[in-house]
């Protein structure tokens, strides 16, 4: 109770910064001799220090053919048990040290977060228990088996979502044959098809110290940042086998998809793959997105298909941005009798607003939303943790938090409307409709 106390104080101090202080973001970077990228900045206000190690090329997207989910249980079993310690000893001594240690797996990499106090006689035990579990995992059988179980319960619960079922045909649709498309083709057919022996060899070839990124946010210097970096990775290999490199994605013309499924409502996405991390149309796609769909009730979808027709509670559009090209994504549900309606109504939305651009009303909304809220985008040690990891991952700018707002407010109208002509396509927007009436047609092929 007294820790529990202790982190919630600490989480309010940090929460409520003021945003002059949360902007001004100094990040150290360097590698070490091994090749690992090290990326601090130091916050001394509070004894708290939170690291993210990262591995490049140990996500969803590198699953073997035809066995999906060996990069997720990987991940899930560094911290099922070590070598030394079983899963309930391993969570007994992080409860003691009351510390916080996860596993996760994301598309294009994977690894563990932890938060600690930074005094010496805590940080150290907390930095040998995640050594442990990146260098000595112990892939107990017993608790893989358990994972796997909760993992096809979870995915036969996702198959009855009709938004599950949409956005993985969507994804199989925008990326046929190419990595990214690899977590559309998770089953409890191929997921029974892991072993340990497949996490062992996906371990052994995608966690070593080249292609790992450590980003540390707190109370904790360069010389203490070596030396963590130093214990925690110990005992990993120095290189990967497998290097984690995504090839281009193909543009694949329109397909239309229709789903029969129970219900009142229908689900209808949208999209295509398009923006990349590293995109020359970054910004020009970001904020058209925002003016698209991705500004709540200010958007074009929403006026639209909410406030003039009423066909849908809400609309809403994405970006995805990835090493190579992620997805833009719309979506709504409707009444099953609107849904041909709201479909010729969402594609002429987004046609329209690829043809004429935003006007300069909606864009300076938009510029004040976005550059207004960034802020709070990396208020607290765990958000900006995140970012760090972000900008380690995809190589970018070490000023990219303060270049951020700046791109966004040189976004000008023309700028938006010449990268949505020249990048977003209706003859490559794909379709799926869940719960689809008679009446909706699939589109044809490339239109």
């Amino acid at each position: 109770m007294k820790a529990d106390f202790m982190y919630a104080k600490l989480f309010l101090s940090l929460m409520f910064l003021p945003l002059s202080v949360q902007a001004m973001v100094n990040i150290q970077r360097w590698r070490t001799p091994e090749g690992t990228q090290v990326l601090l900045v130091e916050r001394h206000e509070n004894p708290i220090v939170d690291v993210q190690i990262s591995f490049k090329g140990a996500g969803s997207a590198f699953n073997p053919k035809g066995k999906n989910e060996v990069a997720e249980f990987t991940a899930a079993l560094l911290t099922g048990g070590t070598r030394e310690l079983s899963e309930e000893a391993f969570q007994d001594k992080i409860n003691d040290l009351a510390a916080e240690i996860n596993s996760s797996s994301g598309e294009e990499g994977a690894g563990i977060t932890f938060r600690s106090l930074s005094e010496k006689a805590t940080l150290q035990p907390a930095i040998n228990l995640v050594n442990q579990a990146l260098a000595q995992p112990s892939f107990d059988n017993a608790v893989f088996e358990r994972i796997r179980k909760q993992t096809i319960t979870g995915l036969q619960q996702q198959e009855t979502d009709p938004n599950f079922i949409a956005g993985r045909e969507l994804t199989r649709l925008n990326y046929n044959g190419h990595p990214y498309g690899r977590i559309a083709e998770a089953s409890v057919e191929n997921t029974r098809l892991v072993n340990l022996e497949d996490i062992h060899a996906f371990y052994l070839s995608r966690y070593a110290k080249d292609n790992a990124i450590v980003s540390v946010v707190g109370d904790i210097n360069r010389q203490e940042t070596e030396a963590l970096v130093k214990q925690v990775l110990e005992g990993l290999p120095e290189k990967s086998v497998v290097k984690g490199n995504i090839p281009a994605v193909s543009f694949r013309p329109a397909e239309q998809k229709n789903i029969d499924f129970a219900g009142e409502q229908a689900q209808i996405m949208m999209g295509m793959p398009l923006i990349k991390r590293h995109d020359p149309d970054y910004y020009a796609l970001v904020v058209g997105n925002y003016i698209l769909g991705g500004g709540g009730f200010d958007s074009r979808l929403m006026k639209v298909l909410r406030d003039r027709y009423g066909y849908t509670y809400g609309a809403h559009s994405s970006l995805s941005p990835a090493t190579e090209a992620g997805p833009l994504t719309i979506g709504l549900a409707t009444q099953k009798n609107n849904t041909a309606p709201a479909l010729e109504a969402a594609r002429k939305v987004l046609a329209d607003f690829i043809a004429n651009g935003p006007t300069q009303e909606e864009l300076q909304q938009a510029k004040a939303n976005i550059i207004g809220s960034f802020p709070l985008r990396f208020d607290t040690n765990a958000k900006l943790l995140g970012y760090l990891n972000l900008i380690g991952f995809h190589d970018l700018p070490n000023n990219y938090l303060e270049a951020y707002p700046k791109a966004v407010q040189a976004v000008t109208v023309e700028d938006i409307k010449s990268a949505w002509q020249r990048r977003v396509k209706m003859n490559g927007i794909h379709t799926v409709v869940v719960g689809a009436g008679k009446e909706v047609l699939p589109a044809k092929k490339g239109q």
